[in-house]
Formats: C-alpha cells, sequence, structure tokens
C-alpha cells in the first residue's frame, strides 16, 4: 500500500499549485494523507469527485466520537468535528432557514449601492495616501468588515476586537488560543443580543432576535459565525484575485479596457488561486466506496475544492487565468445543500471592487515581486499579510 502523503503540501509559489499536490492529482481523485497535526485522513482531488460528495448525505461535519475523531489541526472552529451527530442534518436545516432569508436576491440587491459607496470611499483614501499602497490594508481588509458589520448590526468600531478573536479561533496550531478566541467570539455576540433585544435596529442580528423561538445563544451563535464567515473569507478572495490580475498585465488590461467582463472575472479569481491540499472537512457517516476505495464509518474525508478547480477534465488549461473563460463550475462556495449563504454578497463585494479598481486605477501594478509576497500560514482561510501596489 502507498503510504499517505503529509499535508500540509510545500507551495512557494502562492499563484500556483504545490507540485506534490499536481502529482498527486494525476494519479488519480481519492488519496491517503496524513494531516498537519498526524491523523490519517483521505484527500479527494476530482471536480467530478468533489462536487457529487458536497451534496452526499453519507458525509457530515459531525462524528460519533469527537473526542477521538480525526483532525485537520488544532482550530477549535473547523479543525475537527462540529455539531450533533443525532441531530446533524436537522440542526443543518433550521440554521439555513434562519439565515437564508437575509441574504435573499432582493436584500442583496439593495445592498449593493452600499457597498459601492464603502468601496469609493476606502479608494478616496488609498488615492490621498498613494502612491504605493497596501491594497490588502487598504481595501481587501476594510470593505468586507465595514458590509458585514452594517449587515449584522454589528458596531465597525469594534472591528480590532473581533477580527483578533476570529484570527485566534480560526489559528490551526494552538488549540487553547483557538477556544479562548471562540469563547471571547461567541461571548461578544451574547453581548450584541442583550443589545438589541433592548434597541433593535435594521439588521440581521436585530431580526434574528425578534424571530419566535430563537434563543440568545441560538442568535449569538449564528451572528458570530457569519461574522466570522462573512468577511474573513472575502477579504482573502479580493487579496488573491487582485494579485493574480496584477500579476499578468495582459489580464488586467483586458478587465480594465472591458469592465462588462467583471461579473465573469469574478468567477474565474474565485477559481484560479492555486491553492489546494486542505479542502472542506466531512466525516462518513456510514461505510461508502469512492471511485473503488473503500472508506469507514468515521474515515475523515478531505474535500478539496481548490484542486477540483483545477480539473481539466472540467477547466482547459486550467492553471491560466483567463477572464474570458467560463468559469461558473467552480466549487469555491461548495454545492448543493452546503452551498455558501454569503455567496451572494461576496459576489457583490467582489464585482465592485474590481469595477472600481478598473475604472479608478487602470495603470495599477505589483510594488513588490511575486516571490516576496507573505502568505499566512497559521490561520484556517490563509491568504495573504500585504499586496503592495503602485499606480
Amino acid at each position: 500500500m502507498v503510504p499517505p502523503v503529509q499535508l500540509p503540501f510545500e507551495q512557494s509559489d502562492p499563484l500556483s499549485m504545490a507540485p506534490l499536490l499536481r502529482e498527486l492529482r494525476s494519479r488519480g481523485p481519492v488519496h491517503r494523507v496524513l494531516t498537519a497535526v498526524g491523523d490519517e485522513a483521505w484527500l479527494v482531488t476530482g471536480h467530478a469527485e468533489v462536487r457529487r460528495l458536497l451534496d452526499d448525505d453519507r458525509l457530515g461535519r459531525s462524528h460519533p466520537a469527537p473526542q477521538t475523531a480525526a483532525r485537520t489541526g488544532e482550530s477549535a472552529l473547523f479543525g475537527g468535528p462540529l455539531g450533533d451527530f443525532g441531530t446533524e442534518k436537522a440542526d443543518h436545516a433550521r440554521m439555513r432557514s434562519l439565515l437564508q432569508p437575509h441574504f435573499s436576491p432582493r436584500r442583496m440587491k439593495a445592498l449593493r449601492p452600499r457597498v459601492e459607496a464603502l468601496t469609493a470611499a476606502l479608494l478616496d483614501d488609498m488615492v490621498e495616501h498613494g502612491p504605493p499602497a497596501d491594497l490588502h490594508a487598504a481595501v481587501a481588509v476594510p470593505l468586507p468588515i465595514l458590509v458585514i458589520c452594517e449587515l449584522l448590526g454589528v458596531p465597525y468600531e469594534d472591528r480590532d476586537r473581533f477580527r483578533a478573536w476570529t484570527a485566534d479561533a480560526a489559528n490551526t496550531r494552538d488549540r487553547a488560543r483557538s477556544e479562548r478566541g471562540l469563547g471571547e467570539l461567541f461571548g461578544y455576540g451574547l453581548e450584541l443580543v442583550a443589545r438589541k433585544r433592548t434597541e433593535p435596529g435594521d439588521d440581521v442580528l436585530s431580526r434574528l432576535c425578534a424571530t419566535d423561538g430563537v434563543p440568545d445563544a441560538e442568535a449569538a451563535g449564528l451572528s458570530m459565525a457569519l461574522l466570522f464567515a462573512g468577511h474573513e473569507t472575502t477579504v482573502v478572495q479580493i487579496g488573491l484575485g487582485a494579485l493574480l490580475l496584477l500579476a499578468d498585465p495582459a489580464q488586467w488590461r483586458t478587465v480594465v479596457d472591458q469592465p462588462g467582463l467583471v461579473p465573469n472575472a469574478v468567477e474565474e479569481l474565485l477559481r484560479a488561486p492555486g491553492k489546494g491540499g486542505g479542502g472542506i472537512p466531512r466525516y462518513a457517516r456510514t461505510d461508502l466506496e469512492i471511485e473503488g476505495v473503500f472508506i469507514r464509518a468515521g474515515d475523515l474525508v478531505l474535500l478539496d475544492n481548490g484542486t477540483a478547480n483545477h480539473d481539466p477534465a472540467v477547466f482547459a488549461d486550467p492553471d491560466r487565468l483567463d477572464v474570458t473563460r467560463s468559469a461558473s463550475a467552480h466549487l469555491t462556495f461548495g454545492h448543493g445543500a452546503r452551498y455558501c449563504i454569503g455567496a451572494p454578497l461576496a459576489r457583490i463585494e467582489l464585482q465592485v471592487v474590481f469595477t472600481q479598481l478598473a475604472r479608478r486605477f487602470p495603470t495599477l501594478e505589483l510594488d513588490i515581486d511575486v516571490e516576496e509576497l507573505r502568505m499566512r500560514r497559521d490561520v484556517l482561510t490563509g491568504g495573504l499579510i500585504e499586496l503592495p501596489v503602485r499606480w
């Protein structure tokens, strides 16, 4: 039997897939691996297989014996099982029923002008203080935080506090730090809930508090989950998307010359980052077979949507950025019953950012060699530490 491959994969270039992962994918869609903490798991890399398994009820986020289950890392948030094994499906359905209405097409359409205004103000500041500038600090970080704060009803002035807690909660190397961050974040959520009970506003948290049968703990947990997911992942996507475009001046020029391409380009920017090797964790709820590989109940299965997005069977010349290609089959937001609730919001933010950047900064370029860029290695979401640019 082939020995398991150790995660994470060595990846020197933030824009390219790790060489070992590329080699592994060429051998087939399912592979034995060891997670960063040494636990055995199965890594699924093929697009067809990942897409199918993302919507397969035989896989879930919970485990019947969570204390002994394999883990991907030390994060209390995503390092191991989540939820109750016996009620997971019902709990997930309830969560989506409570949150989905707040991300309806009507609400998202109404939010777009506000996202445009916030982006314009951030770019005004960038003009005033630059060039050069750190696009990560100037736009990628503050915009998603501003938007999610307004949407949820979270005070923007608390951003340094909750951003520190979310970073701690997502830490993949220090379990105690992650648990402490998660606890602080939940406590903060309870404070906000108490405030909204007496002083409601026109925001998601107030509407959750006004919903019959939603106790304080549930409202706090759901809102803090949205606070984390609603800003951290979009911060990463804005930064990586800008890097991909600016590292390929011909593609940037295409977006500048054809602004109507931005929605299409955003799908390609969601698909194209050369990440992979981590994947979305799931636990087998029963014995099953994946492409001839036998998986036992309780096994950890990593659905590597990043590598699936580079499957040549679906995307021709997958390692090449092409803002004109049809990339809508990407799996960055998942698929099926667990498809990301916040995907419409992320798309709006990305479309607005790149539309305004292309219009206002047509000569934008990197102010650093790609090889010199530093990546965040100790948190779940990864992403850039900085993105120096000039114009």
